[in-house]
C-alpha cells in the first residue's frame, strides 16, 4: 500500500512528465516537419543539435540548463526580472529538464512518420487549391498522427525516468522536484527504505511498460491500417 508521501511523488512525476510533453510538443512537431520536408544549409548540423541530448551525459544537459535558466543565468535572469518566472529548483524546471531529454525521441518518431507520408498527396491537395499549411493540416497531419502519438508516449516515458539533468538543474527537493527516480535515489542513501524503494520501483516499471505498450499498440494499428489501404 502506498503512503501519502509516495502517492505525492507519483502524482508529481506524472505532472512533470505531462507538462514536459505539452511544453515540447509544438516545437518537436515543427522540428520534425522541418527535418522531414525541409532542405536548407546546415540541415545536418541542425539534426545533430536536435539529437544531442541522446548522446550527451545528462549531467552536462543539467549544468547547461543551470547556466542558461538559473536565477543568474542568461535567460533565467530575464524570465525572473520581466515575467517573475523562476525555473531553477522548481517543478517547472524539472519539467524543462525532462522536456529537453525527451525531445529527440519525440522528434525522431514524428519525423519518420511524416517522411512516410507520400509528398504526392500534399501536391495533389495543393493542385486543388489548398495552401501549403492547409495541405499539411488536412493531409499530412492526420496520416502522421500515429507517429506523433508514439513520439508523445516515448517522450512521456523518458520524462518519467529522467534523473541526471533533473537533479543537476533543480536538485532533489521533497514535494517540489522529487520525482520517482530522485525519490528512489534518496531512499537508497538512507537505511530502512527498502520497502519504499520496491514500491516506487514497481510503480516506475508499471508506468513505463504501460507507456511503451500503448506506443507499440498505436504503431501496430497504424501499420495494419496502411497494409489494409494497400491491399
Amino acid at each position: 500500500m502506498l503512503s501519502a508521501d509516495e502517492l505525492g511523488i507519483i502524482l508529481l512525476s506524472l505532472k512533470v512528465a505531462g507538462a514536459s510533453v505539452l511544453f515540447s510538443l509544438p516545437l518537436a512537431l515543427g522540428c520534425a516537419l522541418l527535418l522531414a520536408r525541409g532542405s536548407f544549409p546546415g540541415k545536418t548540423l541542425f539534426d545533430a543539435v536536435v539529437h544531442l541530448p541522446l548522446v550527451l551525459p545528462p549531467v552536462v544537459i543539467g549544468y547547461a540548463l543551470l547556466v542558461l535558466f538559473g536565477r543568474q543565468g542568461v535567460i533565467g535572469a530575464l524570465l525572473h526580472d520581466w515575467l517573475g518566472i523562476t525555473l531553477a529548483f522548481r517543478w517547472t524546471g524539472a519539467a524543462l529538464a525532462a522536456a529537453v531529454m525527451g525531445f529527440p525521441l519525440m522528434v525522431r518518431a514524428m519525423r519518420l512518420s511524416i517522411e512516410a507520408v507520400p509528398p504526392r498527396l500534399e501536391w495533389a491537395a495543393r493542385t486543388l487549391g489548398a495552401s501549403r499549411w492547409r495541405a499539411f493540416y488536412s493531409v499530412t497531419l492526420p496520416l502522421a498522427m500515429p507517429g506523433i502519438a508514439v513520439g508523445v508516449l516515448l517522450a512521456f516515458a523518458r520524462s518519467l525516468g529522467e534523473f541526471g539533468a533533473t537533479i543537476t538543474f533543480v536538485s532533489n527537493i521533497p514535494g517540489e522536484t522529487q520525482t520517482l527516480p530522485l525519490a528512489i535515489y534518496g531512499l537508497t542513501q538512507s537505511p530502512g527504505g527498502d520497502a519504499a524503494i520496491l514500491r516506487l520501483c514497481a510503480v516506475s516499471v508499471v508506468l513505463s511498460i504501460a507507456a511503451l505498450a500503448a506506443s507499440e499498440w498505436i504503431n501496430r494499428r497504424a501499420r495494419l491500417a496502411r497494409q489494409a489501404e494497400l491491399a
